[in-house]
């Protein structure tokens, strides 16, 4: 079980997905929290200042020390460049200062979620802020939802075909909206798909059945290699 008390808001707007929380008492002993890849990127507010956070390619451990909270917005994929004003290949498995992006502009919204209170208004912040700035910031590449459409039921050969671009436009393209090329996406999006199904309770062969997975042995392969440890292990 997961002893900081982790909670998520789902949001749907200006490309969001959730908000969450997450602290650790005084007096807790350390906790180090796997994070796995999601195609996500997330902004955290942390120690006092905002840190950018993915997209991941593998397991990225993040210790949380007592008495420390953080509260955070998560970007699906694809949603984070125009808000950010990077190409997500430039974020990858990347923990960086927001302030590096945004300048003074980082610190200053860093120190209006310091000054609202509890973790609860410092999430509400946070979101007011960042949708405030995605809805400024203006769409997503368009070709974000119909990748991820097309990579859940096709090959990226076939996601190509459909877009009417050749495979080298398409991971360039790729890069730049979701920091990885077409076909690491695929397996990124797979793998989420499976973990979920196995939260829900679904045995493990039908899982990597539903997910797209040859067998059982290969959605242990592929949760092992970017995850770092067995399925039941993220259960």
């Amino acid at each position: 079980m997961n002893p900081t008390g982790y909670r998520e808001t789902p949001l749907q707007v200006a490309g969001l997905v959730c908000a969450w929380t997450a602290a650790l008492p005084p007096g807790a002993d350390p906790y180090v929290q796997r994070v796995v890849p999601d195609g996500c990127v997330d902004l955290v507010w942390w120690g006092g200042g905002l840190l950018v956070a993915g997209p991941d390619t593998g397991p990225a451990p993040a210790l949380i020390r007592p008495g420390e909270a953080m509260v955070a917005v998560r970007f699906g994929p694809g949603a984070a460049p125009p808000v950010l004003g990077a190409p997500a290949d430039a974020l990858r498995d990347v923990r960086a200062p927001l302030r590096e992006l945004w300048g003074a502009e980082a610190d200053r919204l860093a120190e209006a979620v310091a000054a609202a209170g509890s973790v609860e208004e410092r999430g509400a912040a946070l979101v007011a802020a960042v949708t405030a700035r995605a809805e400024a910031a203006g769409p997503a590449d368009p070709l974000v939802p119909a990748v991820v459409r097309g990579l859940a039921r096709g090959s990226v050969r076939a996601v190509s075909d459909e877009l009417g671009m050749g495979e080298r436009q398409l991971r360039r393209r790729s890069l730049a909206a979701f920091g990885y090329g077409p076909k690491t996406l695929q397996r990124v999006l797979r793998f989420q798909r499976a973990l979920r199904l196995a939260r829900a309770g679904e045995p493990l062969a039908d899982v990597a059945y539903a997910a797209g997975y040859t067998d059982q042995a290969h959605l242990a392969h592929e949760v092992r290699d970017l995850a770092g440890e067995p399925i039941r292990a993220l259960l």
